[in-house]
């Protein structure tokens, strides 16, 4: 397990790692697909490693993957750590929202001590997926946290979280990858990859990994297409659009569909950096509008079909926009 290009998050969390007295919750905020999520389980195991009284030859948050922490950690089956997180339902799909079940389930871990050193860890991955139910139960343990107990929170959105759920929380925020950290993820992922393509999906992806990876898992070119016939026409018969719609709305299409939401952002903000005057500031509504509803459809359980006409939608507003000019 490796951490890609976010150095300054990583001493953040290790000064307070050393610090006398370390926070109890963490909320990693940032936008979806840059790898918070890996960042949480590597801070985890690297906690509950350092606890474990067993020697930890890495520095920063690496443990070596021979290292009893790291082998029950893989194995899911270390007794102080849990991961919150949506979990398949009886059709195989995962489930809508993290349960109020699935946060009351930690009881029987805070019941007794800690098992294996002077610490538990809790994750979520992310807070944003909680019915607003578990969202008030997980309140009630960070507001009198259980002892030696730390809490890693993965957000996506954090300004729609409970004003409570922030207030505890210590916040760590993560942007978009360079090219250099993107680029060494394809090393570790796809090192076969063609070197071209590798470079045209990752000048496509605005610096996130999942969308990078999605593409080149999911042969994700026809959206490239679109998007620039999008930002381009301006799609005025709405038939580029509609078509997206119809093709992401069914539930095969659901990896497409997650692939989608994450690069639209992307795609919009690359347009951005590159504009002046009126086009610049439709080009950040447009942004602030898709990354807003990119975050709340899956959790939300949006209509698929209505989310990618409207994400479109913004795409098409980049359009150069004819002159009013009258002679």
């Amino acid at each position: 397990m490796k951490i890609h290009g976010h150095d300054a998050q990583v001493t953040a969390f290790r000064a307070a790692m050393d610090s006398p007295r370390m926070h109890h919750a963490w909320l990693l905020a940032g936008p979806r697909g840059v790898g918070k999520g890996s960042f949480a389980l590597m801070a985890a195991r690297r906690l509950l490693a350092e606890a474990s009284g067993k020697p930890v030859a890495q520095s920063n948050l690496d443990v070596d993957d021979d290292h009893p922490t790291a082998h029950l950690m893989k194995a899911g089956s270390h007794p102080d750590f849990r991961q919150l997180q949506r979990l398949p339902n009886d059709k195989g799909n995962l489930a809508r929202n993290i349960t109020i079940d699935q946060v009351r389930a930690l009881r029987t871990l805070f019941a007794t001590g800690t098992s294996m050193g002077e610490r538990r860890v809790v994750v979520v991955d992310s807070i944003d997926d909680m019915e607003r139910g578990a969202a008030n139960a997980l309140l009630k343990n960070l507001e009198e946290p259980p002892e030696t107990t730390i809490f890693l929170l993965v957000s996506h959105a954090p300004g729609r979280l409970l004003p409570t759920i922030r207030s505890r929380c210590r916040t760590l925020m993560f942007g978009p990858l360079c090219d250099k950290a993107m680029a060494s993820i394809f090393d570790d992922q796809l090192p076969s990859l063609d070197p071209a393509e590798r470079i045209s999906l990752i000048s496509g992806a605005n610096g996130i990994a999942s969308a990078a990876l999605a593409a080149a898992s999911l042969d994700l070119s026809a959206f490239a297409t679109a998007l620039e016939e999008l930002a381009s026409t301006g799609d005025p018969t709405n038939a580029v659009r509609s078509k997206l719609a119809q093709s992401l709305a069914l539930k095969a299409a659901l990896p497409r569909y997650e692939a989608f939401l994450q690069r639209v952002p992307g795609f919009i903000a690359a347009r951005a950096r590159t504009s002046t005057g009126m086009a610049l500031e439709i080009a950040l509504d447009a942004w602030a509008q898709a990354q807003t509803l990119s975050a709340i459809a899956i959790p939300q359980s949006l209509i698929a079909e209505t989310v990618v006409f409207e994400m479109a939608g913004y795409v098409a507003s980049l359009a150069p926009q004819p002159s009013t000019t009258q002679r």
